[in-house]
């Protein structure tokens, strides 16, 4: 089984901070070569001299520029669509247009990223990967996440319909669906015992991910080890999403 991924270049959104910096990382680790989309240029500046990647400042909520990204892209082997946000909210307090930016980010950007990869694949010979970085919050029902449970969910059936037309092209299409992350935010956002203690207590294993425990999935199912591996949405969730 080949876990490695040299001779591989690889595209990672949201590469600047948080899983996808962690992700960056670590495919870097095991041989990948990177191209990198993000929006902080001090810190796409630093993972070009630190991973030996190439570096976009890349909005991918604008299409345009991505369609321009992608018009002098390397040859890829693989996409992470890692690039999301969230805004939280209970459902009777929510506003319309956050659920909006929500769903532009999550979904129409990374769909819009997957089909340039697709056809820059396709027209390159390539029959890659695609991993798309969903989340337990399309599997489970989460309090005060009601646009992000339900881009997530979208993610995934997006995932399945990526599998479903690129499949004869040779390109495999997946998701990993992390349950809380320990990022530097999310360490901020659960220090709270009230907040943190009852999720704790819904996750068997009884403990959150680390980013690593995230990447190297990700990292798998790129691989050639995953070569016939297409349309799952794994958890890495402790279990979550078990009950």
């Amino acid at each position: 089984m080949n876990f490695e991924l040299h001779n591989q270049r690889i595209l990672v959104t949201g590469a600047t901070s948080g899983i996808g910096l962690d992700i960056a990382r670590s495919l870097a680790e095991l041989g990948a070569e990177l191209v990198l989309f993000g929006r902080n240029r001090d810190q796409l500046a630093k993972l070009e001299k630190e991973l030996g990647a190439r570096t976009l400042a890349v909005d991918i909520t604008d299409e345009a520029a991505v369609v321009v990204a992608f018009a002098e892209m390397p040859v890829l082997d693989g996409l992470v669509n890692c690039a999301g946000i969230s805004i939280l909210d209970d459902v009777l307090d929510f506003k319309a247009k956050d659920i909006e930016n929500i769903m532009n980010t999550n979904v129409t950007a990374s769909a819009v990223v997957a089909r340039e990869a697709a056809r820059h694949m396709i027209a390159h010979g390539r029959q890659g990967s695609i991993v798309n970085v969903s989340s337990q919050a399309s599997m489970a029902a989460l309090p005060g996440h009601l646009g992000y449970c339900a881009s997530k969910a979208a993610m995934d059936a997006m995932t399945r319909v990526l599998c479903l037309e690129l499949g004869s092209k040779g390109i495999r299409v997946n998701s990993v669906n992390p349950t809380v992350t320990l990022t530097p935010m999310a360490e901020r956002a659960w220090a709270d015992p009230a907040k943190r203690n009852p999720m704790l207590a819904a996750i068997p294993l009884g403990r959150f991910a680390t980013p690593r425990e995230v990447a190297l999935p990700v990292a798998f199912l790129l691989s050639p080890a995953a070569s016939m591996i297409s349309g799952a949405c794994l958890p890495v969730d402790g279990g979550f999403t078990s009950h």
